[in-house]
């Protein structure tokens, strides 16, 4: 879409979100509504939850000093949870300052979730969170996931056409039949 001055108009981005009750009257649930998103709460969410319903991600909000002033096995069943539930899932946590506890809790949680489909986002603020999680959101929702694809593709292929290295190989005609694994360099 073009503006009155020829430039590509930004078209804002909004879409369903589904938070847990338990945010009602967090910062962040004021922020996304805020944002024009369409928020809808729900009580069978888990506690501090938020799910964009058109990109399928999931955020878990923890904060980092009540995760090291709780149980280890608490905080880390409630991600397991989370994970089990979420395939998409981010593990938002909150720390105005992340200094080496909070790093290494940060490690504690990585090594405990190696290979799961958990991603850790450390965030400082409310605002710092909202823009991760919009972000994050509107880059996997399918419209936009498409677009990225062909782009990439379209660079590829581009890249590839005007590679003089690309170019050299075509006129040699080296192909990976030509290339044996056991033969001498």
């Amino acid at each position: 879409i073009m503006d009155a001055s020829g430039g590509r108009e930004r078209i804002k981005w909004t879409t369903t979100i589904i938070i847990s009750s338990s945010l009602k009257t967090c910062e962040i649930a004021t922020a996304l509504e805020n944002g024009s998103h369409k928020v809808r709460y729900s009580d069978t969410l888990e506690r501090g939850s938020i799910v964009f319903s058109l990109s399928g991600a999931a955020f878990l909000l923890m904060d980092a000093k009540e995760c090291l002033m709780s149980a280890e096995e608490i905080f880390l069943t409630k991600i397991d949870k989370f994970i089990s539930i979420h395939q998409n899932s981010f593990l938002v946590l909150f720390a105005p300052l992340h200094g080496p506890e909070e790093w290494n809790l940060m490690f504690r949680i990585q090594q405990r979730f190696l290979g799961s489909n958990l991603r850790i986002l450390p965030v400082h603020n409310t605002v710092n969170a909202v823009y991760l999680m919009c972000t994050i959101a509107k880059t996997t929702s399918k419209p936009t996931i498409d677009s990225i694809c062909y782009r990439m593709i379209t660079t590829k292929a581009y890249i590839i056409e005007q590679s003089p290295v690309w170019r050299t190989l075509q006129k040699i005609k080296l192909s990976t039949d030509s290339v044996s694994p056991d033969s001498e360099c």
